[in-house]
């Protein structure tokens, strides 16, 4: 059953709460706008930064007078550059990733959705704009983004495709398990890649996939296919299943690698809050979202 709404961004406030002493710094710039966020340093903003030495390359309207008439030094005052980045967010609608394995752990898209709003909470209290990678509203700053994100990625159809490119550059994080093909896997995400420079993958899991306990006679589903396959003694795959399950995670993390985007593995019995910190981490890294040349 697919986790509500309410309960996913309630999880989410709770995670973002708990989150208030990362102080996620969103990094270098797009263009100023309503809204933006300081960048503690130098720059077109209306917020006062810092007194300097005028120079010959500034305009005498930049004096501050009252600061140069207390001496015998000339000092124009610097505004706090003010810019605001765009993140899109984007949480795989399969019905195999909205799955788990057992009633005591959350679901992967559950999971998915409550750590990406999570951050979502934390980028908009910065002033950045926030969206889905995906059809629906375009991405926006303020109170309401994140909610508006999470709810557009939780009313995807589960038959919807990959997305297609977003029209402007931004930083993009992405949650799934990555059981589709993997050449389509790649395409998409190389796509992506040459667009947008900065890039997080999170890869999850439920912890039943990763052990295999089965043994015996098993009925294995696939909600991805709506199909069935009767199973005699299921513990003679268990070699075969988790050499595919460890090459699938290596292959998309070599991938991830391969444009200069970052990944992090994730498993639903484990806690949300080392994830999130280590999105904050990469947050914190300076970026200027340009799009990646040749």
């Amino acid at each position: 059953m697919k986790t509500p709404v309410s309960k996913i961004l309630a999880d989410a406030k709770a995670l973002s709460n708990g989150m208030s002493n990362l102080q996620i710094n969103t990094g270098t710039p797009s263009p100023i706008h309503a809204g933006a966020a300081g960048r503690r340093r130098a720059g077109q903003g209306e917020d006062f930064w810092q007194y300097r030495h005028y120079n010959t390359e500034d305009s005498t309207s930049r004096i501050d007078w009252r600061k140069s008439g207390r001496g015998d030094q000339l000092y124009v005052r610097d505004t706090e550059l003010e810019t605001s980045r765009t993140f899109l967010f984007w949480s795989d609608p399969s019905p195999g990733f909205d799955w788990r394995g057992s009633p005591d752990t959350p679901t992967k898209a559950g999971r998915a959705l409550t750590i990406l709003a999570a951050i979502a909470f934390q980028i908009g209290k910065v002033g950045n704009r926030c969206g889905a990678l995906a059809d629906g509203r375009p991405a926006n700053s303020g109170t309401k983004a994140a909610q508006n994100m999470t709810e557009d990625l939780w009313r995807l159809d589960a038959t919807t495709q990959l997305p297609s490119l977003n029209k402007n550059p931004a930083s993009i994080l992405i949650a799934s398990d990555f059981y589709r093909p993997l050449g389509e896997i790649s395409d998409w995400i190389e796509q992506l890649a040459s667009k947008n420079k900065n890039g997080f993958v999170l890869m999850i899991n439920d912890p039943i996939e990763a052990s295999y306990p089965y043994e015996g006679r098993i009925r294995f589903r696939n909600p991805n296919h709506n199909s069935d396959r009767l199973i005699g003694r299921a513990e003679n795959l268990k070699e075969v299943y988790l050499q595919k399950f460890q090459q699938r995670r290596e292959d998309i993390k070599k991938l991830v690698h391969s444009v200069g985007w970052e990944i992090a593995f994730h498993q639903t019995d484990a806690p949300a809050e080392p994830i999130c910190h280590e999105l904050a981490i990469w947050l914190k890294r300076p970026s200027n979202e340009a799009k990646r040349t040749a």
